[in-house]
């Protein structure tokens, strides 16, 4: 049967999966760059290096995200739920994705289609650090209830 501790192993599964396609991309970038503007309609020449500083400088925070999220994970796992620390792992993978979408609306000028994973990237920003602000709230008043007699 289907339970919690499962649906957390998958999810430290999926994101031990997303981090070796991190990998994967970072080290094949040179040629998976080639390969799509070779693909591509647009004229792109001499757009390689762009493509590639885009890709290095947003994998930076998308490793951050990847491992915050991990150790959140494994916080949970360990029913700790309502901790100040995850409320400091939320604000890192918030952080991440504004730099992710910052990266992205800085690469729009040579590549348009850029602006869809900045809009994406910001917004799952904003959606993270609500939840952020919840938790955080949650752990005050968990913080709270244990001082009261």
């Amino acid at each position: 049967m289907w339970n919690g501790k499962k649906s957390i192993s998958l999810s430290k599964l999926c994101i031990l999966v997303f981090t070796f396609m991190l990998i994967g991309t970072a080290l094949s970038a040179p040629w998976l760059v080639r390969r799509f503007l070779d693909f591509s309609r647009a004229d792109l020449v001499g757009k390689e290096i762009f493509f590639l500083l885009t890709i290095y400088s947003g994998s930076i925070p998308a490793a951050v995200l990847l491992f915050c999220l991990y150790r959140l994970l494994h916080r949970i796992e360990l029913e700790q739920v309502f901790i100040t620390a995850n409320v400091e792992y939320l604000r890192r993978i918030s952080w991440s994705c504004f730099a992710g979408a910052i990266i992205c609306f800085a690469s729009i000028p040579y590549y348009f289609p850029w602006i869809f994973v900045a809009v994406a990237a910001a917004f799952m920003g904003l959606i993270v650090r609500v939840i952020k602000n919840v938790i955080a709230q949650a752990v005050e008043l968990k913080n709270e209830s244990e001082l009261t007699i």
